[in-house]
């Protein structure tokens, strides 16, 4: 169920310390390149590379912060469906309450299980099977929702099926915030180019104008790993330390 991309073969701790490595890698080969060419005959003017390093870090920082942003918006995203996932399903245990007896009492055991079943996919992350249980969980409350209006159509069993309705959809609009919407492998291979290219600018600018190498470096380093770690985090739901909250399934759940 889950679209895994290239970075997903790594875990988040893997993938903070290749990061790591790319970026003092790339300052270390720039660096020699750069005092290679300060010791040669060459000559080459300070001023112009300077101007060049900081146009390429400045787009480094456009791009960090464009893609922290569609990272955070879609985080945003998936934790707005699980509130409003949360809302259609204690509407709907609502208006079951309403239907002809003994449709109504089933129907709220089954809603019920519905929710622990969403909860048991958050806490455990056991996506697939929770995904196959809760479509397995749709086809029995529509039934439920078909029996119930063949025996009183009624507005109120209208509105019944309007909210499991909306119950369904939204499982799939969460599946899809989860699962569809993540960061394109092309913006990930763009912005470690970049990157790369970047530290490399950086690099071969301080081997053109000083003999000896920064400590500053290492703190750019993990403060850009730090980053690309937080990006990676927003983009993997279910896994790190960023986790869409709960707490709004989890009232629900005590109020049924």
């Amino acid at each position: 169920m889950e679209n895994s991309g290239l970075l997903d073969l790594f875990p988040l701790w893997a993938l903070l310390l290749i990061t790591v490595g790319v970026v003092l890698l790339s300052v270390e080969v720039g660096y020699r390149l750069g005092e290679y060419r300060r010791r040669s005959s060459e000559v080459e003017q300070e001023a112009p590379v300077g101007a060049m390093v900081g146009a390429t870090l400045g787009l480094l920082a456009f791009m960090l912060a464009f893609t922290f942003g569609l990272a955070a918006s879609r985080f945003e995203d998936r934790r707005q469906v699980v509130l409003d996932e949360a809302n259609a399903i204690g509407t709907t245990y609502l208006r079951a309450a309403m239907l002809p007896q003994p449709l109504g009492t089933e129907a709220r055991a089954l809603l019920c299980e519905y929710v622990d079943v969403r909860l048991e996919a958050a806490q455990q992350g056991n996506v697939d099977q929770a995904v196959l249980k809760s479509e397995q969980l749709h086809a029995r409350l529509w039934s439920q929702a078909v029996a119930a209006a063949e025996k009183d159509r009624s507005p109120i069993t209208g509105l019944y099926i309007q909210s499991l309705n909306e119950v369904i959809d939204l499982h799939a609009k969460r599946v899809m915030a989860a699962f569809g919407s993540r960061i394109p492998e092309a913006i990930w291979v763009a912005l470690y180019l970049l990157a790369t290219l970047a530290m490399l600018a950086m690099g071969y600018h301080a081997g053109l104008t000083s003999a000896r190498r920064s400590v500053a470096i290492l703190a750019l380093a993990l403060a850009f790993s730090a980053v690309l770690y937080l990006i990676a985090d927003l983009d993997r739901p279910g896994r790190g330390l960023l986790q869409v909250s709960q707490q709004s399934m989890i009232d629900l759940r005590k109020s049924m």
